[in-house]
């Protein structure tokens, strides 16, 4: 177990009898959780002057302050200003400035929630708001609107709400148990709540959302892990956005969800100063995949009030994939997504690679820029669907198209569909016809 000068230091400040059998233990880290000002800078000699203190203190009543001793130990306070760890933990007055173009709820989940803690936006899949607390409050995050708010932290009756809609709704596959963070239950209710989803007989995958390996990877213990063992598959999905957050205390924290049997996926957010530069993102992806994590998701950072000064334009998004793609293996590479203001889901952002297309080919160029081409089949014949899959020549298993439905773009390519065109309902052309 990890446990270095910086952190023994830290320890006897918050408790001059603890040792490293307290450090490594997440209840105590939870209850020491940094939340005051006056906190940070007697932890890490870190002072700042009377207008910055009541622009920080202004900062941290809008959007309040909570920093694990373990994530707290990370900060290199010789060059705390740019430093990676320090900026996602910390805060900044920059978080008071709101634009016209930043919302309280961006991703419009509230809109989407047909009963308290769910958003149902996929047709097949629901986000499962099981927690409103996070072992730290990341100052990226685009639910700021609830993450910390202690007095609406889901009671089991609300819990069980979000349960008997996803009984309800057959056309759930896949239920993403998310926050705040889910590992903040006890492994009493984990337990409960995921016995109950696991028994819904059209429930085929069961997800999990956590940043405890990064912030606190001390909560992931062996009886944590033994608990989650019951209920595969079970995938989990947590979020470094930097190398320097891939510790000994993390490796051993993802060891043990890996030898678990548990599929690991990574979901960065792409932040001004901190990650937005191609060698450091290369670093990270290749630290994840040697602790057997494969990079899910890249985020442009989200519309969420207070977020502007972490924000870079998505051409730096675009190129980061550039100097990944072809340059790492595919598995080591995120996708890179636009996650749509308004609550349009994910929308994926990459380098174009198809330069041109006539009837017969296509013309494409490679990651260093050479352009080849493909040749089209002459011969194909496409099998024509009629959604008849009893019928089909092809092999399909009926069980798994029984609810099936095209929607959208999908609905325009589908052959069994005849509709032409999607139109918003505010079509002025459309509504003259109508009139």
């Amino acid at each position: 177990m990890v446990y270095n000068k910086r952190q023994q230091e830290i320890t006897k400040k918050i408790d001059s009898e603890a040792d490293i059998s307290d450090w490594t233990n997440w209840k105590w880290q939870l209850r020491h959780s940094i939340k005051t000002l006056e906190q940070f800078e007697y932890l890490t000699g870190i002072e700042f002057d009377e207008q910055e203190t009541e622009q920080l203190r202004q900062t941290f009543d809008k959007f309040p302050l909570s920093i694990t001793p373990y994530y707290l130990s990370l900060i290199q306070r010789g060059n705390y200003r740019n430093d990676p760890v320090f900026k996602q933990a910390f805060g900044s007055p920059e978080e008071l400035i709101t634009l016209k173009s930043e919302y309280l709820d961006p991703l419009s989940e509230d809109k989407d929630s047909p009963v308290e803690g769910i958003t149902h936006r996929y047709p097949d899949r629901v986000l499962f708001h099981v927690s409103n607390v996070c072992a730290m409050y990341c100052r990226h995050c685009t639910r700021k609107r609830k993450v910390g708010d202690v007095d609406s932290i889901p009671s089991k009756s609300q819990l069980t709400a979000g349960i008997e809609y996803i009984k309800r709704t057959p056309q759930v596959k896949d239920v993403l148990l998310s926050g705040g963070d889910p590992l903040m239950l006890s492994n009493e209710i984990l337990d409960w709540l995921l016995s109950e989803l696991i028994q819904i007989p059209h429930v085929q995958v069961l997800r999990i959302g956590t940043r405890m390996p990064v912030v606190l990877p001390y909560r992931i213990t062996d009886q944590l892990v033994s608990i989650l063992k019951k209920y595969q598959p079970l995938w989990i999905n947590t979020h470094f956005n930097h190398p320097n957050e891939v510790t000994g205390s993390s490796r051993e924290a993802l060891a043990k969800l890996a030898d678990g049997g548990f599929p690991l996926g990574n979901q960065s957010v792409l932040l001004a100063r901190i990650n937005d530069c191609p060698k450091i993102m290369k670093s990270l992806v290749h630290k994840l995949i040697q602790n057997r994590v494969r990079p899910y998701y890249l985020y442009q950072c989200d519309l969420s009030e207070g977020l502007s000064h972490f924000r870079t334009p998505v051409g730096k998004g675009i190129e980061i994939m550039e100097s990944l793609i072809g340059h790492t293996s595919g598995f080591a590479r995120p996708t890179f997504v636009i996650d749509a203001p308004g609550g349009g889901g994910k929308i994926p952002v990459m380098p174009n690679y198809v330069i041109s297309r006539s009837v017969n080919k296509l013309v494409l160029r490679n990651y260093e820029g050479i352009m080849t081409t493909y040749i089209e089949p002459d011969d194909y014949q496409s099998t024509i669907c009629n959604n008849d899959c009893d019928k089909c020549t092809l092999q399909v298993v009926s069980t798994d198209t029984d609810d099936f439905e095209t929607i959208g773009i999908e609905k325009l390519l589908s052959d069994a569909n005849n509709t032409i065109s999607l139109i918003p309902e505010d079509n002025e052309r459309i509504q003259r016809r109508n009139e």
